[in-house]
């Protein structure tokens, strides 16, 4: 119940700095304004990813974009023995990702971890006008991770056990210039939990398959191509025996005209949502990266 009253508060200040921007425009009159550019704003983000999740950016139609996602071991686990995690074991995942028509697009990767294969959709619903039009954006986002691990690594009771889902609903809105916040809410379902066993080996029982979590990111551009980006994830759903771990991870970001990198400190490892915000058990910081590109056809 703390976490809940915790999570609101949280929300409820982020929607409240969201739409901060948006009242002084309304208030204006309407009769002295100029025509308004209604298109949608420029750079909202620099990225479809800011750290572990998903922006309320879609690129423009026939843009086509590749990820590369790393993320080295915990800091603090063998400290200099494995140079603060960088020579331990890793994940990492290569995306791919294309906007057939405008306002949608559409994605597949694989992940080192549990050799997982995602397919995803992002289709956004409004766009923050320049002028005038909506105040926000909001975007929807949809993922579908299959678990193709072979039956002796892994055993799963029927084919279908290996499915995994995640929707999510963002809300995002550019301040200033310089400035973007973004607000999401998000559920995660697992077709297949693990039993849970006591000491002595008795089964104790499952946890349950869906999880709702809130998601707060932000970037602030300190120059046209060096940004300072943060991002907290927590966790609604309290689980029976897995206690899930919220995350908060901060970087910066470096971005040209195609490309888009993030080096950052987080506590998320897995590079698929629903395993980050459902199983996260990870208290230390771990390094991590981003790289994207993009190619337009």
């Amino acid at each position: 119940m703390k976490r809940t009253i915790q999570t609101v508060l949280l929300a409820a200040i982020w929607t409240t700095l969201l739409m901060l921007g948006s009242l002084s425009l309304q208030a204006q009159d309407e009769d002295t304004q100029p025509e308004k550019d209604t298109r949608p704003v420029r750079n909202l983000f620099e990225s479809i990813w800011l750290i572990d999740n998903q922006t309320a950016v879609v690129p423009i139609k026939g843009t086509l974009e590749m990820d590369i996602q790393h993320r080295f071991g915990a800091v603090n686990d063998n400290k200099f023995h494995d140079l603060y995690g960088l020579f331990a074991a890793s994940n990492i995942r290569l995306g791919f990702n294309y906007v057939p028509i405008d306002k949608l697009q559409v994605g597949f990767g694989f992940t080192k971890e549990k050799l997982l294969w995602d397919f995803n959709a992002k289709y956004a619903i409004f766009q923050q006008g320049r002028e005038g039009g909506s105040p926000v954006s909001v975007t929807y986002f949809v993922n579908m991770g299959i678990d193709t691990r072979l039956e002796k690594q892994y055993k799963f009771d029927e084919t279908v056990d290996r499915f995994t889902y995640f929707h999510q609903l963002m809300i995002a809105r550019k301040i200033t210039d310089d400035f973007s916040l973004q607000a999401s809410g998000s559920l995660s379902w697992f077709n297949f939990r693990e039993l849970n066993y006591d000491a002595e080996g008795t089964p104790l029982g499952r946890d349950g398959n869906r999880h709702f979590n809130v998601a707060f990111l932000g970037r602030y551009k300190v120059t046209p191509t060096l940004g300072l980006i943060a991002n907290v994830d927590l966790p609604i759903t309290d689980q029976e025996f897995i206690d899930e771990k919220p995350n908060i991870s901060f970087g910066v970001e470096m971005v040209s005209s195609s490309h888009a990198f993030q080096i950052f400190l987080g506590r998320y490892k897995s590079l698929v949502p629903q395993y980050n915000n459902m199983l996260n058990q990870n208290s230390d910081f771990m390094i991590g990266f981003n790289m994207t590109r993009l190619w337009n056809f």
